[in-house]
């Protein structure tokens, strides 16, 4: 596990902790308090990737395409 803040985490970086941490509670040979540390990062890692993902979920409908179907540019979020 790295000391880097979750917030600050690109998706991909929540997402390789958060799979060794599952790696690590799954193979249940750590103690009752650092798997409830354990537990409560991965938890915070599972939310950071939700955001990350729903970020880039807006920003591909905010794409614009023409009658073609080429992308034309982007429209504001609030106007979907």
């Amino acid at each position: 596990m790295t000391d880097t803040p979750v917030e600050e985490m690109s998706f991909e970086e929540a997402m390789q902790e958060l799979e060794t941490v599952v790696g690590r509670l799954e193979r249940g040979d750590v103690a009752l308090e650092e798997s409830i540390k354990l537990y409560e990062r991965g938890a915070k890692l599972k939310a950071r990737c939700e955001v990350k993902l729903k970020e880039a979920e807006e920003k591909v409908a905010a794409i614009t395409l023409d009658r073609d179907g080429q992308p034309t540019g982007t429209k504001p979020a609030e106007d979907k």
